[in-house]
């Protein structure tokens, strides 16, 4: 029995586009002036022990592919009479030296100094109360849009009444089986376009790829009569979606947020929507708590948190869904071609060529081949090698 929810998907600004009375779209090409670049900063530390981590990169144009990272940055969290530093593991992320946890009645403050002597500082946070995850659950629903898919649902409740404010992240790992998977692969031989089959020697028929949320998803109950979340979705995967065809596991993270933190990433989720890039009252620039030391006036966007979280996880498979019915289509047709060994007139290596770029597999003889044909059938890579999609190591977690 499939059970209906609504759902709400925060719309990622790509194309803008314009409307014309006539109902034609036309793209608009938006260009700002006066641009100015801020630095932005991404830190939540937690109560669990671990390496805590902190993200800082620029702001950019609306024309330009993504953020550049802050690199070469000083970056500290002060607790008391105790400072962790923070290390550049990778470009604009920074982990910290040792493992911490973020202790309650415990005030906390992130400075930061980047390689130009820019120094910030956030304001004071402490941590906030706890409350776990009671249930996380998937239930095949049919949303808002008639998609018949999964949800992943998450239960949650506070019995002392001082957690009003949720933010949710998720992490997602499916299992990937190349459909057309071959113990055999093509090599070429680098003489005269030549082309050998060859036994594989690494296993890659079965994979584990993830992904993360990306999304802006907060729940609160401060109009409520009490601190309880029920059914409340942080996930929706569509019941076509390959990423289900198997096995299927997602993580989900809580953080309970201050008050202060709860208005910020609300207004960031407006901020960020397709809809307030048209509306008639633009928000302005949004102000977190983190300043910049040397400048008052120097625009800077993030924000400080410190806070609780509660995880859990569920594992589920496509027949617990969808008993006896149709996988999925996959990420690729899969359709089989046979590649000229030379083009015509002899010029290009063609199915070397495609063996050594990696972009195919094998697939089998061809026998009798026509000549406008070569002697292999062969098959976009992922369709018999997974480690296309992902990695042919087991998570540690991964239960079957």
């Amino acid at each position: 029995m499939k059970r209906t929810y609504s759902t709400y998907k925060l719309l990622p600004i790509g194309v803008v586009l314009s409307f014309t009375l006539d109902g034609c779209i036309e793209e608009f090409d938006a260009e700002f002036e006066d641009f100015e670049s801020a630095i932005v900063v991404e830190a939540t530390i937690t109560n669990e022990m671990e390496q805590q981590q902190v993200f800082l990169s620029r702001t950019y144009k609306f024309e330009e592919e993504g953020p550049t990272a802050e690199t070469n940055a000083q970056v500290r969290i002060i607790e008391g009479g105790n400072t962790y530093t923070l290390q550049e593991t990778e470009p604009g992320t920074y982990v910290s030296e040792q493992t911490f946890s973020a202790q309650p009645n415990v005030a906390y403050q992130l400075l930061i100094e980047t390689q130009n002597g820019r120094r910030y500082s956030s304001n004071e946070m402490t941590l906030t109360d706890t409350a776990q995850i009671d249930n996380l659950s998937a239930e095949r629903i049919t949303n808002d849009f008639g998609e018949d898919g999964v949800a992943i649902l998450v239960d949650s409740f506070d019995a002392t009444g001082n957690s009003k404010n949720f933010r949710y992240e998720f992490s997602e790992t499916y299992k990937v089986i190349a459909p057309e998977w071959n113990a055999f692969d093509l090599k070429s031989t680098g003489i005269e376009c030549g082309v050998d089959v060859i036994p594989k020697t690494e296993q890659d028929q079965v994979c584990f790829a993830s992904n993360v949320s990306n999304d802006i998803i907060l729940a609160s109950t401060a109009n409520f009569d009490e601190n309880r979340i029920s059914k409340f979705m942080v996930q929706f995967v569509s019941g076509e979606n390959y990423i289900i065809s198997h096995r299927y596991s997602v993580e989900v993270t809580q953080y309970i947020l201050s008050n202060e933190a709860f208005s910020y990433f609300e207004a960031l989720d407006q901020f960020s929507s397709t809809e307030s890039l048209f509306s008639e009252s633009q928000p302005g620039f949004l102000i977190g708590n983190v300043f910049s030391d040397d400048n008052p006036d120097e625009k800077v966007l993030g924000f400080f948190d410190v806070s609780t979280v509660s995880k859990k996880r569920i594992f589920f498979n496509y027949d617990d869904f969808y008993p006896g019915e149709d996988l999925p289509s996959y990420v690729n047709p899969c359709l089989e071609i046979a590649p000229k060994l030379i083009s015509q007139g002899g010029a290009r290596c063609i199915l070397s060529a495609l063996v050594d770029a990696n972009q195919v597999s094998y697939s089998n003889v061809n026998d009798d081949p026509p000549f406008e044909e070569g002697p292999f059938l062969v098959l976009p890579r992922e369709c018999g090698d997974c480690t296309v999609l992902g990695s042919n190591e087991q998570p540690d977690f991964w239960i079957e």
